[in-house]
């Protein structure tokens, strides 16, 4: 880790090349993938967030980084750091690695850090890509960051990406017009740190609720085994008192 001054220098610095930058590559985005951005009015201009999205393709965490008016620094799976020119390319981006399907304490603590820092850290709790286009169960731990850190959360639904060439598996179908990807940013809310007569948070349950918020920015046909509890969520919201 760097030492704060170094760290503050070097953020500065990034911060300008990524406004600068993000100036040219979303109009060009926009252009060669349609890509639409909602929601941007939910993002705070100021202090830090975790970020959390569903994942469809190995472009999802480029997309969203230019999506954001923020700099957003990934939790990205370690495997990517194996290659050394990709491995160069994401620690510049910000990007850090996490051991998928471990308690990895060192990326917790990373995250909490960054998060600490004001910054933005972007997570996928799936862990890996969709390979059906829908939600699927999810890690716990990311739950766990979110109570920890006591940030607000803001869920982010992204989705065409699945369509795009070089996604890198089996049966995916690229799209033969021009694609049309969007991101939609939801409204930023908090978990509760525990429920009444627990002595600790049930992450599960945490992030199950965390989950839903994503889901319910998604089309129905993305929403996945979340579909029901969206529904059932929003049934309760609209039943009479």
């Amino acid at each position: 880790m760097a030492e704060p001054s170094s760290w503050r220098r070097w953020r500065r610095i990034k911060i300008w090349i990524f406004e600068n930058l993000r100036k040219l590559v979303v109009p060009a985005l926009h252009l060669v993938i349609g890509l639409r951005i909602e929601g941007l009015e939910n993002v705070p201009p100021v202090g830090p967030a975790l970020v959390v999205a569903n994942h469809l393709h190995n472009a999802d965490p480029i997309l969203l980084v230019a999506a954001y008016p923020r700099p957003l620094l990934w939790m990205a799976k370690k495997e990517v750091f194996a290659v050394p020119v990709i491995s160069w390319i994401a620690r510049q981006a910000g990007a850090f690695p996490v051991d998928r399907g471990t308690a990895d304490r060192g990326a917790l603590r990373q995250a909490e850090w960054l998060l600490g820092e004001g910054l933005f850290v972007g997570v996928f709790p799936e862990g890996t890509r969709s390979t059906t286009g829908g939600l699927k169960e999810v890690y716990p731990g990311v739950a766990l960051i979110a109570v920890r850190s006591g940030v607000p959360i803001l869920p982010t639904a992204i989705f065409g990406t699945e369509v795009l060439p070089f996604n890198g598996q089996k049966g995916s179908r690229p799209s033969h017009g021009r694609p049309r990807v969007t991101v939609r940013i939801g409204k930023p809310f908090h978990l509760p740190e525990r429920y009444p007569d627990e002595r600790r948070p049930d992450l599960a349950v945490l992030t199950s609720l965390m989950m839903v918020e994503v889901a319910r920015l998604l089309p129905p046909g993305y929403r996945g085994v979340y579909a029901e509890r969206v529904e059932g969520a929003e049934t309760r919201e609209t039943a009479p008192i």
